[in-house]
């Protein structure tokens, strides 16, 4: 018994650009998952994400002021468990960080998969000890765990080595840069998986519409998970 998902990660750069371009790119990609960065956290913020949802035509599952911006939106096509939204530590006056995950199957099959959505910051320090608080949270997915997000360090950084040593590989190493959307040169979004998660295409997604709809390229994954 095998489980397919599509799984898109998106910086969304708090809908300050063009939402129509955005949501074209979103239903383009046809997402089981979306996981969001940078979604909407001030004012009315739960509303502005369901309507986000809404206009990528999927539901709005969790996350948004209450994990520092990151949120997970789902197809019709999903069942979703478990949906949690979880603060990192804060350290200091930097910017609080969260994960917004859920447990989701599919009908026609038994297994279940744990899907993260995260944002991880630009200090070094707090991208390592936030990495292994997210390893922890994450421990108990039985080898069938996603984990995708703008994680702001390119392969080979500390962060994403030690995520690596904790079971979740990059699943598109050869994939190209994803910021700046508009020319971009460094690859900091990522949708990771552990072992039981196959990749069956990996690419980041560029189109007319993708340098009006953010500042970064979103990164589809379709994998199976067995």
């Amino acid at each position: 018994m095998t489980l397919k998902l599509r799984v898109l990660t998106y910086n969304v750069r708090s809908l300050r650009d063009d939402v129509e371009a955005l949501a074209r790119v979103v239903r383009g990609c046809d997402p089981d998952l979306l996981c969001v960065q940078e979604a909407p956290r001030l004012l009315r913020w739960r509303s502005r994400c369901a309507r986000l949802a809404r206009e990528c035509g999927l539901l709005y599952v969790g996350g948004g002021a209450t994990t520092g911006g990151a949120a997970l939106l789902a197809s019709l096509r999903v069942d979703v468990a478990d949906a949690a939204e979880i603060r990192l530590t804060k350290r200091g006056r930097l910017h609080q960080r969260g994960l917004a995950m859920a447990t989701v199957t599919k009908s026609g099959s038994s297994l279940s998969v744990r899907v993260a959505s995260v944002h991880l910051g630009l200090d070094a320090e707090e991208r390592i000890s936030h990495a292994r608080e997210v390893l922890d949270l994450l421990a108990d997915g039985q080898g069938r765990t996603i984990l995708a997000g703008d994680l702001n360090e390119r392969p080979g950084g500390p962060a994403r080595k030690l995520l690596e040593h904790g079971g979740l590989r990059d699943l598109g190493p050869e994939s190209g840069p994803t910021f700046p959307a508009r020319v971009p040169e460094k690859r900091i979004d990522a949708v990771l998986g552990a072992v039981h998660v196959e990749v069956l295409d990996h690419h980041v997604v560029q189109t007319e519409d993708t340098g009006l709809a953010s500042d970064h390229l979103p990164v589809l994954a379709v994998v199976r998970v067995g």
